[in-house]
């Protein structure tokens, strides 16, 4: 049954088959032209499906050939692959390797994330029904809340998207509190996608950052939120990329360490009670995982996420979900209801 709602970012009436994609990235050209300006990019490839980029902001290896495809940068091209999956709406946000994840250097950050989030919101705007943005913000370094304020104030995104680390500093870092504070306030919507590797040497080989580089990442930086007393002092709508990578295994290990080990013992519940209040998008390319997630957090915490358009990407994302054999309700909430009641969208009955 489809309802009329009002919220921030849309106003149209929601159908029982819409779904929204959480996990959905872009590169805006104009934001590729303006890194090449400055000499940190090299678009010769791109007519290819290749960028390359300094490695101070895509944190790799210098000119490593990074994936674009068209639809990263030309919203047409997107629209119709969203149709051809099946999606009504893409929560946008840029790959971590524009995060400037590793630069040691604020103010380069700073100007580049914050060149980002207005090329990301000319992006959006294309297809305002369609599209929604997630801004990105200079983790680690002083000015990340007010760039957070000026992406969802002065440009109107949705949301923000956040990185695992950021200046060298780990997400508990004290630096990061004014972050959490706004977003926590605020109720805002937070993509935490990783945007870097624990031990990268040992990972050089069979796409190894991607394939398992990234899920403990995750985990790690969660872990980090959880004993560092971040997600106990700050209420965060936070939603994880790859379902979490490799955290949901971790339950148990983790509420073991803060039973026993006094040094583990640093919030007042278990681990398992604050990461189950976070949210966790469908990418893991497993039913059996997928549906084990559900069992342990709800459904009410699962969202629809295929990290469209990289190769490792959810491409029947649709099918995914149905293939759990979910109630209808909480197939909706997987699908849409989650994500769009945190970004100010309206929800099914």
């Amino acid at each position: 049954m489809a309802v009329n709602g009002s919220g921030r970012h849309g106003t149209a009436a929601v159908t029982a088959t819409d779904a929204l994609d959480v996990h959905a990235h872009a590169m805006p050209l104009p934001l590729l032209q303006h890194l090449a300006a400055l000499g940190l990019a090299d678009l010769d490839d791109v007519p290819d499906g290749v960028v390359r980029l300094d490695s101070r902001v895509s944190g790799v290896a210098p000119l490593a050939p990074l994936p674009l495809a068209r639809s990263q940068y030309d919203v047409d091209v997107r629209i119709a692959e969203m149709d051809e999956a099946g999606v009504h709406r893409h929560a946008v946000s840029l790959p971590p390797f524009l995060f400037c994840s590793t630069s040691d250097q604020p103010r380069f950050a700073a100007d580049i994330l914050a060149r980002g989030n207005d090329e990301l919101a000319t992006y959006v705007a294309d297809s305002p029904d369609r599209l929604l943005g997630l801004g990105s913000v200079p983790l680690g370094w002083p000015d990340a809340a007010e760039e957070a304020r000026r992406a969802l104030d002065d440009l109107g995104l949705a949301g923000i998207a956040i990185g695992s680390r950021g200046g060298g500093r780990d997400l508990d870092d004290p630096v990061n509190d004014d972050l959490w504070a706004l977003l926590a306030a605020r109720r805002t919507f937070v993509f935490l996608h990783p945007s870097g590797v624990p031990d990268p040497h040992r990972q050089g080989d069979f796409w190894l950052p991607q394939l398992v580089g990234y899920p403990m990442e995750t985990a790690l930086a969660v872990a980090r939120l959880v004993f560092g007393r971040v997600l106990e002092r700050f209420p965060l709508n936070l939603c994880l990329a790859h379902g979490g990578g490799c955290l949901p295994s971790l339950r148990g290990r983790l509420d073991m360490g803060w039973q026993r080990k006094d040094v583990a013992r640093t919030t007042r519940v278990k681990p398992s009670e604050l990461t189950d209040r976070l949210y966790y998008d469908t990418a893991v390319f497993s039913p059996t995982l997928l549906r084990r997630l559900v069992e342990d957090v709800g459904a009410d915490h699962v969202m629809l996420g295929t990290d469209h358009p990289f190769e490792l990407a959810d491409r029947t994302p649709l099918e995914t979900v149905h293939a759990l054999g979910l109630d209808r309700a909480s197939t909706r909430a997987i699908l849409w209801d989650n994500a769009a009641g945190l970004l100010g969208l309206a929800v099914t009955h």
